[in-house]
């Protein structure tokens, strides 16, 4: 990697200048290297001179002379050029060679370019999408789920183990509720019969029913204790639920491409819970309050939680760290991520210290990706059906305006009407992810259509198109994607600005997952899809001057195609090989 390299190289030249005497002895800080944001400013920029020149009291451009003099001196073929600038950054910017021999990596490497192969394979368990049994799929899990894949994607890339654990909400006093609507108001009594939406608008009912009759709320804590308890027909009800809500959850993962390794509901983790209220009171982590169990934090950093009710009962946050207990003793993981939105900051806060006070694992090897809210331009999402978002509906929506649009452009005129749906298949949900993806985790996200399916913009359609675009044109010469030799050219501009993006892809993938932030991955594909298209409105590619330019042309078209197509599949979204 060259970030790798160039850091190896600063870190000797500063040693050798020690040992020159230029330095008095200290020790080197972490290296910092950054890519500016000016091209102008070379590919990477270093701040350690001005660190140095802090720590031993010297002047930050002198110190600066001095380490980029003695970089020079090594003749490394890694560097154009090194040029310091005030008030004391050293600019460093890449020789072509080794643009051209990255260039060289992306064939060899294809769709494996930026990965990562470790010996020592690390272990992530990431929490996400966790839908509720017996409601539909709503929008609100949309960020949870896709965010959740692409974590999963990138970590799975980087060579981790990755483990995706769908902790479905399937337990609790809700299902006393669905038991006694579908007892009372269920129109058949072949529970194989019931859609999700009729499990729904049960639910509603059972609400509607229970502000004249509250009565009714009794009924469904009875219900639910039958159910706790294994009566047979609770049992059998709660379940019709759960098949019947697997089935409609799986049509939402297939449209979306997402495949979840474990769906481990909180009812799994029922009989695991008595051993850890036990271990919590031997620890002195719970203790007894006005006849619940509480865990209280030092210094009261947190609000107490209740992890046994007066009456006996568990609670969520229970359930919770018997999940925690399971996989690190099933999976030892090194890292667990829970992608779930930010309203639930705080439970996490206090899950993740607990975990620490029960001495079961530090607080640092947990993460809590909080998404913000989806948000739509008019104010609110109007749905045929009137009730919650649902989330099928709003990717049924997506397909048919992207099958609109392809319809109305030239190439839809030739593609056949299996290629148009499948295309706008792909342009629709994709466009739906990516205004999602596109974004950090933690922000609010505007549900606008406009932006979403624009050509034009920085979207999912647009870097779809650009690949296509490409695929056209290696299409058109019958490209054979291998590489050859090229011999040193002058590139213009638009050409060197390309290929100074192209190396900064394994860096990307790396980063992204450091921060968890899949939206580095989609700044960096629009970024090299703009340059892409600048450059292919300004040299001609099939018409080049010269065979040898119309050659790199080509290969440099092939090369965006690619990192177009990882930065994508990272993402979860298809690349349409026409459009």
């Amino acid at each position: 990697m060259v970030e790798k390299k160039i850091s190896l190289i600063i870190k000797k030249a500063i040693q050798d200048s020690q040992k020159q005497g230029f330095f008095s002895d200290f020790k080197i800080l972490p290296l910092k290297l950054e890519h500016p944001q000016n091209f102008f400013h070379g590919d990477y920029s270093t701040n350690v001179a001005l660190e140095i020149g802090k720590t031993l009291k010297k002047n930050p451009m002198e110190v600066a002379e001095i380490i980029a003099s003695r970089i020079n001196n090594y003749k490394s073929t890694i560097f154009e050029k090194i040029e310091v600038a005030k008030p004391g950054f050293i600019n460093f910017f890449l020789s072509q060679s080794v643009l051209i021999q990255e260039l060289k990596v992306v064939f060899k490497e294809k769709e494996k370019y930026g990965s990562k192969k470790t010996r020592e394979k690390k272990t992530v368990v990431i929490d996400y999408s966790s839908p509720n049994i017996a409601k539909p799929f709503g929008i609100g899990h949309l960020r949870s789920t896709i965010i959740g894949q692409a974590l999963y994607n990138i970590y799975q890339f980087l060579g981790w183990k990755c483990i995706g654990d769908n902790h479905l909400g399937d337990w609790g006093t809700q299902f006393g509720k669905i038991i006694v609507a579908i007892k009372k108001w269920s129109k058949t009594k072949n529970l194989n019969n019931l859609s999700i939406g009729d499990l729904e608008k049960l639910y509603v009912k059972f609400h509607r029913e229970a502000e004249k009759n509250p009565d009714l709320e009794e009924e469904a804590r009875e219900w639910f204790k039958k159910l706790e308890d294994d009566n047979p027909e609770a049992k059998k009800i709660w379940q019709s639920c759960i098949d019947i809500s697997l089935k409609e959850f799986e049509k939402i993962y297939r449209l979306l491409n997402i495949d979840i390794d474990y769906a481990l509901g909180e009812s799994f983790y029922q009989k695991k819970m008595k051993p850890i209220i036990k271990e919590a009171v031997k620890k002195r982590v719970a203790k007894k309050s006005q006849g619940t169990l509480v865990i209280k934090y030092p210094q009261e950093e947190f609000p107490p939680v209740i992890i046994l009710k007066s009456d006996g009962a568990t609670t969520y946050f229970t359930r919770d760290l018997a999940t925690i207990k399971y996989r690190l003793g099933h999976w030892d993981p090194d890292l667990i991520i829970y992608e779930v939105g930010a309203d639930q900051t705080l439970h996490f806060k206090q899950l993740f210290r607990s975990v620490e006070l029960l001495g079961w694992a530090k607080k640092e090897k947990f993460f809590h990706v909080a998404h913000g809210l989806i948000r739509f331009k008019e104010g609110k999402f109007s749905t045929r059906k009137g009730l919650t978002i649902h989330l099928e509906e709003v990717l049924e929506e997506a397909v048919e305006r992207a099958e609109k649009i392809i319809k109305k452009s030239k190439t839809g005129e030739n593609l056949s009407e299996k290629e148009r749906k499948e295309i706008a298949r792909m342009v629709g949900i994709g466009g739906v992810k990516y205004n999602d993806l596109s974004q950090h985790y933690s922000k609010d996200i505007i549900f606008d259509w406009d932006k979403i399916l624009n050509l034009k913009g920085n979207s999912a359609p647009y870097l779809q198109y650009t690949y296509a675009r490409c695929q056209s044109i290696l299409r058109k010469v019958k490209f054979k994607n291998s590489f050859k030799e090229i011999k040193t050219i002058d590139f213009k501009p638009e050409e060197r600005n390309i290929l100074r993006t192209i190396y900064k892809f394994p860096e990307t993938v790396r980063v992204a997952a450091q921060r968890l932030s899949p939206n580095l991955i989609a700044s960096f594909a629009f970024d090299l899809a703009q340059k892409y298209n600048l450059f292919y409105g300004l040299c001609p590619i099939i018409r080049a001057e010269t065979q040898e330019t119309k050659e790199f042309r080509l290969f440099l078209t092939a090369a965006v195609a690619q990192l177009l197509k990882n930065s994508l599949s990272l993402l979860g979204i298809f690349t349409p090989q026409k459009m």
